[in-house]
């Protein structure tokens, strides 16, 4: 139950509710995702807000809200960037579970994205932060990879290949193909620290099994944020 709580956090995505109102799913400093009813115009996206929180259900009502710090807008690639991440973070996050290194590091990419058309190789700093951003909510969300063994237990080999199961981890195959990897990316994720920027090797293994992660994670809903990305690179 909440009384009165104050929230730190953004807002992820808002929908109308009745005439007045808006139902808003919030990812916040305290509790991770928490869901309520807003009785005035919702914040903007990407936007620190202040808020307060009262209710026994899921659906809290919210009030006093604050808006802080000056407006956001991303454009381009940063735009449907914003949206993956909120949408990520809205179809995955338990609800009132708190995630403290997912939401310091949703603070840092926001910034990152604010300079990303600055950026010298801006498609490779997109592909860095993004991958470093689903790093750590998969880790937080439970599912942290051991990139030194395979599904046997028995130790990655560098010319092996594997095909990667969610609830299973590296199975070795015999034979390589587009959906397989191969041990010698797997295992050059065992030098990597947290915190750090990936290589080049490291970007091309989690690219691939990032997205199988997060698919299997979703289910039979594919991402919107994806699916437009898409379209806008095609026209």
């Amino acid at each position: 139950m909440m009384r009165n709580e104050v929230l730190h956090g953004y807002l992820i995505h808002h929908r109308k509710y009745r005439e007045k109102s808006h139902i808003v799913h919030l990812f916040t400093q305290e509790y991770g995702r928490v869901d309520g009813i807003l009785r005035q115009i919702p914040p903007p996206q990407y936007q620190p807000i202040r808020i307060q929180a009262t209710g026994k259900s899921e659906l809290k009502n919210f009030t006093k809200l604050e808006i802080l710090n000056q407006p956001v807008f991303f454009h381009g690639d940063a735009f449907f960037a914003g949206f993956y991440l909120n949408e990520i973070l809205l179809r995955l996050c338990t609800l009132e579970e708190a995630m403290p290194q997912t939401f310091e590091q949703y603070q840092l990419i926001l910034l990152q994205l604010q300079q990303l058309a600055l950026h010298e190789q801006a498609a490779l700093f997109l592909r860095q932060i993004l991958r470093q951003f689903e790093h750590v909510l998969l880790q937080e969300l439970g599912y942290a990879i051991d990139f030194s063994v395979d599904a046997n237990q028995t130790a990655v080999e560098a010319l092996q290949h594997y095909q990667f199961q969610l609830n299973d981890g590296f199975l070795p195959v015999r034979q390589a193909s587009r959906s397989t990897l191969s041990g010698a990316l797997i295992t050059s994720m065992q030098s990597y620290e947290d915190g750090q920027d990936f290589s080049l090797e490291q970007l091309q293994l989690l690219g691939k099994l990032y997205r199988q992660m997060i698919s299997a994670l979703l289910g039979d809903r594919p991402l919107k944020s994806r699916q437009l990305w898409i379209q806008s690179t095609q026209t």
